[in-house]
């Protein structure tokens, strides 16, 4: 078998610019063969031309003359889809990354019945797609500082709709009976971080507050008691009293906050319709980077996509999900 050095191979391939793919026809009219699209991937895995094996670590990797790779350490063959999130996939590479330009873009997601119609495959296959992707969302864990809004939000739990025999008592208010709260943490002007909680006390609260925001800053927040648990020695607090139904005191209010929970409840209620505990957390992840990509366009959030794709998620990862 005669092998090639792939730092040649790059070396004479003109380098895709992602900055062109502003729309889904754009994005299709260029990947419009699967060659294209494990050029795509090998690029954002390898942007220095030096192919590192998946197996082993071992770099310097050659490409074999069918278009695969063979490792001179371990002496295994792989694909440029190996370790990705499309290993082991029987799809069209431009299926996934169609997928991928839709959750990313789309303002409210997309649903896996949506999207198993735009790409023509079952929805239980776009469900997969979708979950798969949803882990490449990982919150960043950059301190929060200046002004920063604090609040809780509960989904789920709605017993109006439900008849009597079958409503729960008890669940008004912060109750978590029926309900999962989440916590949510912004900079003003900046990103937003959310995270599913247990509850909403002040040990649970006080402990995420100290590890993402930096000391020293003023935050804001509702009378919620659950925050008294701060130091005044931590943090400028400063309160806004909703239940006196003043929602503004000068600068002091969580607008943000509550604007960043309308948003997530419209992509729950709009497009997902509903979504179960175990999984809230990936949900919450994906409007997050929503929120805090919002001054990007099109391209760059598919751009950022492919940086993150090289992280394997096996069938078996969601079959633990599904089961957790």
């Amino acid at each position: 078998m005669l092998y090639n050095s792939i730092e040649n191979q790059l070396i004479q391939a003109v380098m895709i610019d992602f900055s062109q793919f502003k729309s889904i026809l754009s994005l299709t009219t260029y990947f419009n063969t699967n060659e294209k699209c494990k050029q795509a991937i090998a690029e954002s895995r390898w942007a220095d031309g030096d192919v590192i094996c998946p197996y082993c670590g071992k770099h310097h990797c050659k490409t074999r003359t069918d278009g695969r790779y063979r490792c001179p350490n371990c002496r295994l063959n792989f694909s440029v889809t190996v370790g990705t999130i499309f290993e082991n996939s029987p799809l069209p590479l431009i299926k996934w990354f169609v997928a991928m330009f839709l959750i990313s873009c789309h303002k409210k997601g997309i649903s896996s019945l949506q999207l198993a119609t735009d790409i023509e495959v079952t929805q239980k296959t776009a469900w997969y797609m979708l979950m798969k992707i949803r882990s490449l969302y990982v919150q960043e864990t950059a301190e929060l500082e200046g002004e920063v809004e604090l609040d809780e939000a509960y989904i789920g739990g709605k017993e109006q709709w439900k008849h009597e025999s079958k409503k729960t008592e008890g669940t008004q208010g912060r109750s978590t009976k029926t309900k999962t709260p989440i916590f949510g943490l912004v900079e003003r002007k900046g990103d937003v971080i959310v995270k599913v909680v247990e509850d909403t006390k002040g040990k649970t609260l006080s402990p995420i507050i100290r590890r993402f925001v930096k000391k020293g800053s003023r935050i804001f927040t509702d009378e919620y008691v659950g925050y008294h648990t701060l130091d005044k020695s931590e943090y400028k607090h400063e309160v806004v009293f909703h239940n006196e139904k003043k929602f503004v005191d000068g600068d002091a209010h969580t607008n943000t906050m509550e604007g960043f929970w309308g948003h997530f409840k419209r992509m729950i209620c709009g497009t997902y319709h509903f979504c179960s505990s175990a999984r809230l957390q990936m949900y919450v992840n994906e409007q997050v980077f929503r929120w805090n990509s919002r001054e990007w366009d099109e391209s760059e959030r598919f751009t950022n996509m492919f940086k993150h794709c090289i992280g394997t998620f096996t069938y078996q990862d969601v079959l633990e999900l599904v089961a957790a």
